[in-house]
């Protein structure tokens, strides 16, 4: 059995009853089942235990704080994705009644027969897949949208915009160069402002080549990549911006690992991910490459000891444009999702073992000699 949310998940259900006996028995019943079950004796514990998520909800219309049809569209407020059922010792039509009022998507009269619970369990598990499904439909139409976007604007772009930066690019050096020509007490005043202009006119450049990358992706050839080289590369460039901010990097070059890819692209890969990993990790605090093997698979992980990333923005990280930053395209970390699936990868981000984020490149392993 898998949950409704993500496969390899059991699929949670909160019972809410203030009889122990009843408690204990429901749990037993469905861990059995291969449910994983939470409970509550009142309305105040369940509204308690809801924010950390259910998949259906089996709450009694009786509780000592409370009526269960009142509880009910409150826990459905909590978890909008998840489904309630009320169990009542009500007549027919008035169980009907009171479950449409409250919101629920069914109802059991107590004392229940274990198959008709399991058989209302599912009907309901059915309804959370088909909600869920129609969220993913309705993201993906909008990433559709934001790809053709970005395909009609990039023509545009690379004409309109890199070709003014070029040239700007050009007078600078050429300003620069007459600068540092002036003696060393007239360069300082001169030089800070045009510094600063040129390093953001190359953030703009950036910009402007992640919309073009991501509209046009190119093709690669696949060979052997070795992990340890590909890790110590990546931590090479990347130490002096660590030290800039005070930051430990780590950096783990496994033995005999090595992966089919393109190795410039993996190293992109990384280098985007660990920037990121920079940015959110605090002077004093560490930013760490260490890699797996297993099932033909391997893991390159980028820890950080960071804030983390929040629970209700992992499912819209790789999307185009979302970005949590002040600045920024909103592409990068979609880019790199691009190339690790273009790879035949996989990408995923949870908590890591620093305290901070964890992501996790997964690609097809492979012999370094082949």
């Amino acid at each position: 059995m898998t949950a409704p949310g993500g496969a390899g998940e059991r699929p949670r259900v909160l019972v809410v009853d203030d009889n122990p006996a009843l408690l204990d028995n429901m749990k037993e019943l469905l861990e059995d089942q291969g449910y994983a079950v939470s409970s509550a004796t009142s309305c105040a514990g369940a509204l308690e235990r809801a924010p950390s998520g259910f998949d259906v909800a089996l709450v009694d219309i009786r509780l000592p704080d409370g009526e269960g049809t009142k509880l009910a569209p409150q826990l459905k407020a909590l978890v909008p994705d998840g489904e309630v059922v009320l169990l009542t010792g009500l007549g027919m039509l008035e169980a009907a009644v009171a479950a449409v009022h409250a919101g629920a998507c069914a109802y059991l009269l107590k004392p229940c027969a274990t198959p008709e619970l399991l058989v209302t369990l599912e009907q309901a598990l059915r309804q959370v897949r088909l909600h869920r499904e129609k969220q993913v439909l309705a993201r993906r139409a909008q990433v559709t949208e934001k790809l053709a976007a970005v395909g009609t604007l990039t023509a545009g772009l690379t004409h309109e915009i890199r070709n003014p930066l070029n040239a700007a690019v050009l007078q600078l050096t050429v300003l620069e160069r007459r600068v540092r020509r002036l003696e060393g007490a007239a360069q300082g005043p001169l030089l800070e402002p045009l510094l600063l202009v040129r390093d953001e006119i190359r953030r703009l450049d950036h910009i402007l080549e992640d919309f073009l990358q991501f509209a046009r992706p190119r093709e690669f050839r696949s060979a052997s990549v070795a992990v340890a080289p590909l890790f110590e590369r990546v931590g090479g460039l990347l130490a002096w911006q660590a030290e800039q901010r005070g930051v430990a990097l780590q950096v783990e070059p496994p033995e005999g690992l090595a992966v089919w890819g393109e190795e410039e692209r993996l190293r992109q890969v990384l280098l985007n991910l660990a920037l990121n990993a920079l940015e959110a990790t605090p002077p004093g605090g560490r930013v760490r490459f260490s890699a797996s093997a297993r099932g033909g698979e391997v893991a390159l992980s980028v820890d950080d000891s960071g804030p983390g990333v929040p629970e209700d923005v992992r499912g819209r990280l790789f999307e185009p444009f979302f970005t949590t930053k002040a600045s920024g395209s909103g592409l990068g970390l979609s880019i790199v999702h691009a190339i690790v699936t273009q790879h035949g990868g996989t990408l995923q981000v949870g908590d890591g073992p620093l305290g901070g984020a964890r992501f996790t490149v997964h690609l097809p392993a492979t012999n370094p000699e082949g």
